[in-house]
């Protein structure tokens, strides 16, 4: 008797796209809602929150390099930058060399919420870890890389 072996429904990459597609949203919406239940202050709208995390990590970048980054029209991200510095969460800082040029700031307010919501992140994804085994933690810790990666590929071309 002669087997044969069957074809799958998909390919494997399709079924792990779907999946990554899936589980992705999924994990941050369940991160935002515990923050939404425990974080004191109102919460920002997804595009800030993006903004003051890019500004925490590179401190003085300007709105043209921020828009390029989080993939808007400077001129969106421009609106979104002066809602913000009016609800005291970015400065704006003219460069010495061009005063054409802004570079934005958190501001401490946005700073300490900004560190208090990572603190929370963490100690929610943390204590998720904490229930998994060892084999599950390493691939997760081993998928990190391969997701970034993966992120960076998804952009449009020439970002």
């Amino acid at each position: 008797m002669e087997t044969t072996a069957r074809m799958p429904d998909k390919p494997p990459a399709e079924d792990l796209a779907q999946a990554l597609a899936a589980v992705l949203p999924a994990l941050h919406r369940a991160l935002d809602r515990r923050v939404d239940a425990d974080f004191p202050h109102p919460k920002p709208a997804e595009g800030q929150i993006a903004l003051l995390r890019l500004i925490r990590d590179q401190d003085g970048i300007t709105v043209r390099e921020a828009a390029e980054v989080l993939l808007v029209k400077p001129n969106n991200l421009s609106a979104t930058v002066t809602q913000m510095v009016a609800a005291g969460l970015v400065e704006r800082r003219r460069d010495p060399a061009d005063k054409r040029v802004t570079h934005l700031h958190l501001t401490p307010t946005a700073a300490a919420r900004t560190r208090t919501v990572d603190g929370l992140i963490s100690g929610y994804v943390v204590r998720a870890l904490a229930t998994l085994s060892d084999g599950e933690r390493a691939a997760l810790g081993a998928a990190v890389g391969a997701l970034r990666v993966l992120e960076r590929g998804l952009h449009p071309a020439g970002s």
